[in-house]
């Protein structure tokens, strides 16, 4: 390494600006709101026809507003290590990139490092999540998450600060090695959200025959991570059921 490589490295930001953080902090809330409010709207209000309700109760005013609080919360822990990668980003120290692919390989790759960035995720989430269901660590953990027994759409981002700080650096800190289109994690950061809103929605929202082929015996959907909430044990997994069926802990329907 040269000197000037050091005085590069030297120049990265440990630290992102207020202004970032804030900005990302409002994105991120304003996010859940956008996405949350209508789908909630639409499943409790109106009761659509084609969705499955899950649920055996009404969720009550007291269980929303736990879910808001802890998703608000969530909101500012996510928010640091984003800003973060975003101030390492500009200072050209991570492995974000925004020129469009010139070949082939470029074009495959940008689906390939989605499914890579999926993978990797619903791996730290299965292993963390079982983990912190352990006697010992529920309660500090993950005991928040599940004072929603029948979940609702606002539970998706409703996380106890520990939980959320152990999912929250995963995917920036692979940002800053593992390359990836911005509009790629866009994408996937999008698919987290919908994903986890539909999935504690209380109402399966794909058809039974999704939910009964081979979409719902590898895909998670509300109808299978209904059951962990309602059981309390088994489907720990995020995305896929990958884990879950090679662990010996899938508790699915099908």
């Amino acid at each position: 390494m040269t000197f000037g490589d050091f005085f590069n490295l030297a120049s990265i930001p440990l630290w992102p600006s207020v202004a970032t953080y804030l900005g990302f902090t409002a994105i991120i809330i304003a996010r859940y709101f956008a996405i949350v409010w209508p789908i909630h709207w639409a499943l409790w209000k109106r009761e659509p026809k084609k969705a499955r309700r899950l649920s055996r109760r009404d969720p009550t005013p007291e269980t929303i507003r736990n879910e808001i609080k802890l998703s608000t919360i969530s909101a500012f822990i996510y928010a640091l290590p984003a800003a973060l990668v975003i101030e390492v980003w500009k200072a050209g120290g991570s492995a974000l990139y925004i020129a469009m692919p010139t070949d082939i390989g470029g074009w495959l790759y940008l689906p390939l490092s989605a499914l890579i960035y999926l993978f990797v995720q619903d791996t730290w989430f299965y292993f963390t999540h079982r983990l912190m269901h352990h006697r010992k660590l529920f309660k500090w953990t993950h005991e928040g998450h599940h004072r929603s027994v029948q979940p609702t759409p606002w539970a998706s981002f409703s996380f106890d600060p520990i939980e959320a700080v152990s999912s929250a650096w995963l995917l920036p800190v692979l940002a800053l090695v593992l390359p990836l289109h911005v509009g790629v994690a866009l994408f996937v950061l999008m698919l987290m959200t919908v994903n986890a809103v539909f999935n504690h929605a209380g109402w399966e929202v794909y058809p039974d025959s999704w939910v009964k082929g081979w979409w719902g015996k590898h895909i998670i959907t509300a109808s299978h991570h209904n059951l962990h909430h309602t059981k309390f044990r088994g489907n720990y997994g995020l995305y896929f059921r990958f884990w879950d069926k090679v662990c010996g802990t899938d508790k699915g329907l099908v």
